[in-house]
């Protein structure tokens, strides 16, 4: 039928051998049939999976196709530990940190990358660690990698996230080095709170031969990242230990033979030639403002003092520390020596 002005009416379809051409139906049927399937995140452009996609193939072009390095862990191998309950997931700054963490195959989520970050050996190395591990590298910009790293942190372009630290029991911490046929040479630490003194203790007790640190449970510093970062990458080395009470994980060692020698600026036994340098040791290390606590004080066979100028007050935890560690280990080597 046709209108007065002799045109279809509106809705009424034309028949020809291409079809239907007016009307909804055909129409209605091609678009029912989409556009295909939805590309992959990292197939678009725009999604910040693409992004990472393309930054991990150009890693993998500046590292010369090395692939994945998947180092097993050294120092607390085999060693059980347990976590802090409550924790969260760290964030481990700064090139050597990360990268350490990586070689030691620590479980990480995420790596942060700055965009257009600037290329070295340890960044093409962390980069290719993690792709061959499969672990989600995400391209941010600074002021983002600034605020997960959080403030004062110098993250260097790069961050891991990693998961809560696990901490090593002390007395299979002991058993495992003396299996190893090691001679035992820990620091346990008594009231230290600042995570940077944890950070420099761990790193000069990796540099010295020390098998391990020991932190109490309460009253005390843990692995934070602030930790991680300044031990510059010793923490996935050198296992660190939880005492549940911290005087009587040096009773346990006593027992096991190792000699408890506390640092105090009064102490009754001068540092340089220590008689008991070649014995099992576990050095403990106080507060720079209390000292060591009394119960400990009492606990250790002796109460051990690093000369100083008169004009010096005293030595912060890290920096004693490490004198010690020096000292019985440098009195070791002469004594393997002779």
């Amino acid at each position: 039928m046709k209108n007065s002005g002799g045109k279809p009416r509106a809705g009424a379809v034309r028949k020809s051998k291409k079809g239907p051409q007016v009307g909804t139906g055909g129409h209605g049927r091609k678009a029912l049939e989409g556009r295909g399937p939805t590309p992959k995140a990292e197939d678009r452009e725009y999604h910040k999976a693409h992004k990472a996609k393309a930054l991990r193939e150009r890693a993998a072009e500046k590292a010369g196709q090395r692939g994945g390095r998947d180092a097993a862990p050294r120092g607390a191998s085999g060693a059980s530990r347990r976590a802090k309950s409550g924790d969260e997931s760290e964030i481990v700054t700064g090139r050597n940190s990360v990268l350490e963490a990586l070689r030691a195959d620590i479980p990480a989520s995420t790596l942060y990358v700055a965009a257009r970050v600037e290329f070295d050996d340890r960044m093409k190395e962390i980069l290719s660690i993690a792709t061959g591990r499969a672990i989600p590298i995400l391209e941010v910009m600074r002021p983002e990698l600034d605020r997960l790293a959080g403030r004062d942190a110098v993250h260097q372009g790069v961050a891991l996230k990693v998961p809560p630290y696990e901490y090593a029991h002390p007395g299979e911490l002991l058993d495992s080095t003396v299996r190893r046929g090691e001679t035992p040479l820990f620091v346990a630490l008594d009231g230290i709170t600042d995570p940077r003194n944890l950070g420099a203790i761990i790193r000069s007790t990796a540099a010295f031969g020390g098998q391990g640190v020991i932190v109490p449970q309460r009253r005390s510093v843990g692995m934070t990242a602030s930790a991680w970062k300044t031990s510059a990458g010793a923490a996935a080395r050198t296992p660190v230990a939880m005492a549940a009470n911290l005087t009587q994980t040096l009773k346990d060692f006593k027992k096991a033979g190792v000699f408890v020698l506390g640092l105090d600026g009064g102490g009754d036994v001068s540092l340089p030639g220590l008689s008991f340098a070649d014995r099992p040791v576990v050095i403990v290390v106080g507060s720079e403002g209390k000292g060591l606590s009394r119960l400990v004080t009492e606990t250790c066979d002796a109460i051990v003092s690093i000369p100083i100028s008169a004009s010096t007050e005293s030595l912060n935890a890290g920096i004693a520390a490490s004198v010690t560690l020096y000292e019985i280990s440098k009195l070791r080597a002469e004594a393997t020596s002779r």
